[in-house]
């Protein structure tokens, strides 16, 4: 089945020329909304993709350049649209995306308003083996290093689009992919400038082979993108709102 990607945002945490790295991604009508950021509700605003377009939320980690804009949602949702959208959340996230992110802020025991299950229709994913989200939308979550301590997750959709998300370099994760598993996409977080302590410096990601850059996209890139062009091997910046398809 055919799948098509579009970045919401492509920036870095702190970036202010571009939006929170977040992405939609289609598949057969249903419209997926990979990680909310603080800046998701003006990015689709500005796509005007109203937030009741999309048919779920895929959460990989709980900083707030992936899940700062779920607030809205979930008041917008709760109020606005009287109805619940799919939260798919990795069973690790699930109390921390509560307790430690979103209960400040949505907690109202005077409505009877206690748990994320109160605003969102929440599908916690217990398996690292692929889940079927939507007929023709496959994810594998993948297990990652980004902060020690913290549970993070790279994702596969349909065993031929790597999704990173946030996390250090592994080297032996992506050439298994791609020799291994056949992988054919890679949409991978690049911080600029080395070292990359959390992320993927763009020194790791160029001792990657060949063959591995050709199929890799760049993205979660800070402000000075536009002086790293032609530094970037055979590797491309993806484009902020451009749709890719991915056959």
């Amino acid at each position: 089945m055919s799948l098509q990607i579009q970045m919401i945002g492509t920036g870095s945490a702190f970036s202010k020329k571009y939006y929170n790295n977040n992405a939609l991604v289609y598949s057969n009508g249903f419209k997926l909304l990979v990680d909310c950021g603080s800046t998701a509700p003006r990015a689709l605003h500005e796509l005007k993709v109203p937030m009741d377009d999309i048919d779920g939320i895929l959460i990989t980690h709980i900083h707030a350049d992936h899940v700062g804009g779920l607030e809205e949602f979930a008041f917008r949702f709760k109020y606005t649209y009287q109805k619940q959208i799919k939260l798919f959340v990795p069973a690790p996230l699930l109390d921390s995306l509560w307790n430690h992110s979103l209960r400040g802020g949505l907690e109202n025991p005077s409505e009877g308003l206690h748990g994320l299950n109160d605003y969102f229709q929440v599908i916690a994913l217990r398996d690292t083996t692929p889940i079927q989200l939507f007929p023709g939308l496959r994810v594998q979550l993948i297990a990652t290093v980004h902060i020690p301590g913290k549970p993070s997750f790279a994702l596969l959709f349909n065993d031929k689009v790597f999704y990173s998300s946030d996390t250090v370099f592994d080297y032996s994760l992506l050439v298994r992919l791609y020799e291994t598993r056949q992988c054919e996409y890679f949409l991978h977080d690049c911080q600029l400038t080395s070292p990359g302590l959390v992320h993927a410096s763009l020194d790791d990601l160029l001792t990657l082979p060949e063959s591995v850059q050709q199929q890799l996209l760049l993205m979660h890139y800070d402000d000075t993108k536009d002086s790293y062009m032609g530094r970037t091997g055979n590797m491309n910046f993806i484009e902020q709102h451009r749709l890719y398809d991915f056959p």
